[in-house]
Order: structure tokens, then C-alpha cells, then sequence
């Protein structure tokens, strides 16, 4: 297999896993555990998850990164970044960007500084906060996989 297929072929899995999992988190996930009856104990299973998917997380957005700069490296596609036509190669680098820091430097260094998780500082609102948020990044992250598709396959605004 040609290496740049490869590239695309695993960029293109690796995001798959990746938002896909953003989007679980947001639309079944948080709504799951906003229904639980103690929010302590909903806290405590979501801060297992997320230390567990962002193992995964981070793998794939390693694979997105190292795989998306290859394909642009071997295509000489750097140009695109100074035509708004492709708008969408910008958001896929920003979304990376704040996705990589969040999970390679945000995340582990709140962990670090984790407080107990009680019932003062854990109610409805805390994951209404989170899922907020989630759904941001999930709405954000589809807009850029459409328009990368879209724009991959010539449909240029």
C-alpha cells in the first residue's frame, strides 16, 4: 500500500475513533449520568471513563496529527493555509491543537490536582457544564469534518 494511502487511511479511522467517542461521551454518556441518582457517584464513574478514553484519545489524535502533516508534507499543500477556500484545513489544525493540549497537558495536570469529589462541590449543573461544553467541541468537529470532505472532493466555496 502506497504510504500516503496509508496516511489517509489511518487519519481517516483515527478521527472516526476520535469524535466518535466525543460524540458518545456528549450524547449518551453525560445524559446518562445526569439521570443517576447521587452525583458524587456519577463524578466518580465519569472521571474513570475519561481516564480511560483519553488513552485512547490521545493515541488517535497523535495518529491525526502525525498523519494529516505527512499528506500535507507529500502533497506540498502548505498553499492552502493562505487561501480561505480551504477554510477547513485551519479548523482541523485548531480543533488538533486544543484537543492535543487538553489531553496531553490540561487534562493530566488537573488530574494532579484532584480535590475528593463530594457532594457540595457535584450537582445536575456541574455535568450540564461539561456536556455544554462537549457538545461545543462535537458541533465545532462535525462542521470541519463535513467541509473537509466536502472540500477534499472539489466542493470549494
Amino acid at each position: 500500500m502506497d504510504g500516503f494511502v496509508l496516511a489517509r487511511v489511518l487519519h481517516v479511522l483515527s478521527v472516526v475513533l476520535w469524535i466518535g467517542g466525543v460524540a458518545m461521551v456528549t450524547l449518551v454518556l453525560l445524559p446518562a449520568l445526569k439521570q443517576k441518582a447521587s452525583p458524587v457517584d456519577a463524578m466518580t464513574f465519569f472521571k474513570d471513563f475519561r481516564r480511560r478514553f483519553a488513552t485512547q484519545a490521545r493515541i488517535t489524535t497523535l495518529i491525526v496529527g502525525l498523519s494529516g502533516f505527512y499528506m500535507t508534507f507529500v502533497l506540498d499543500a502548505w498553499y492552502r493555509f493562505t487561501q480561505w477556500q480551504y477554510w477547513w484545513m485551519h479548523t482541523m489544525v485548531l480543533i488538533w491543537l486544543l484537543f492535543t493540549f487538553m489531553l496531553f497537558i490540561a487534562e493530566p495536570k488537573a488530574r494532579k490536582k484532584v480535590q475528593s469529589v463530594t457532594a457540595e462541590t457535584i450537582s445536575t449543573q456541574t455535568f450540564d457544564k461539561i456536556q455544554r461544553k462537549h457538545l461545543t467541541l462535537l458541533i465545532v468537529s462535525l462542521i470541519t469534518i463535513a467541509g473537509a470532505v466536502a472540500g477534499s472532493h472539489g466542493w470549494l466555496m
